[in-house]
């Protein structure tokens, strides 16, 4: 009888401490902001709302580190890169730098290195 329950699933929450009303967490704020000041060469990505996911916003770091949250709109990241004075760049026309795909490499290899 688990067939029929599959239909009747709970409304889904926006992620990532973004309420429905479009406010952001403070702490999504916060992380934000400490990752940008505390690293060099940090860049901001603007990922688009997909049908699976929702608009988020990419930090990544000179070395390739870098953190993703959810934020309520493209307009947000591209203010908020502004305001933390980093370039801000549209994911979906720009791409990834490479340097996040080898940081991504170097610590799938070396996991004890991070």
């Amino acid at each position: 009888m688990g067939w029929w329950k599959r239909g009747r699933q709970k409304p889904r929450r926006r992620g990532g401490g973004v309420t429905s009303s479009g406010k952001i967490d403070d702490a999504i704020t916060v992380h934000l902001t400490e990752f940008a000041h505390s690293r060099r060469g940090v860049e901001a990505y603007v990922e688009p709302r997909t049908s699976v996911t929702q608009t988020t916003l990419l930090l990544v770091a000179w070395d390739g580190e870098w953190t993703r949250r959810v934020v309520p709109s493209p307009e947000w990241g591209h203010k908020f890169a502004e305001s933390m004075q980093i370039p801000g760049y549209d994911a979906a026309v720009v791409g990834y730098p490479q340097r996040m795909r080898d940081y991504n490499t170097r610590n799938k290899k070396h996991p004890d290195l991070r």
